[in-house]
């Protein structure tokens, strides 16, 4: 079992930077991919972005330059670096942990079996 909780969401305005915070429990952090997405409202969950157990990482077109993921396993924590916002970047952002282990990569939310209660992000402009 996984348990996600994220922090570091708030208000910002376009330009500015924000670093998401993900602390997982359990045993088995190291060994599942992990992915960021998010949620605008009237809008559906979409990809931003992954990094698997080996460290590969994937991103999003529309996020591709601006942000970063990266992962501490000795700290069962992953991040989400956000540069130059955008205010279309507005949304609930969800830390998730794939369901499987050492998987190759994980992109689509249906691969992921473990989720955060999300952390709203707001950009104005």
């Amino acid at each position: 079992q996984v348990q996600l909780v994220e922090s570091g969401g708030g208000l910002v305005q376009a330009g500015d930077s924000l670093r998401l915070t993900c602390a997982a429990s359990g045993r088995t952090f190291s060994s599942r991919s992990m992915g960021w997405f998010r949620q605008a409202p009237g809008k559906e969950r979409e990809f931003v972005a992954a990094i698997t157990s080996g460290g590969s990482t994937y991103y999003a077109d529309s996020v591709k330059g601006r942000f970063t993921i990266s992962r501490d396993n000795a700290k069962n924590t992953v991040y989400l670096q956000m540069n130059s916002l955008k205010p279309e970047d507005t949304a609930v952002y969800y830390c998730a942990a794939d369901r499987r282990l050492y998987s190759v990569v994980a992109v689509t939310a249906g691969e992921y079996g473990y989720w955060g209660q999300g952390t709203q992000v707001t950009v104005s402009s």
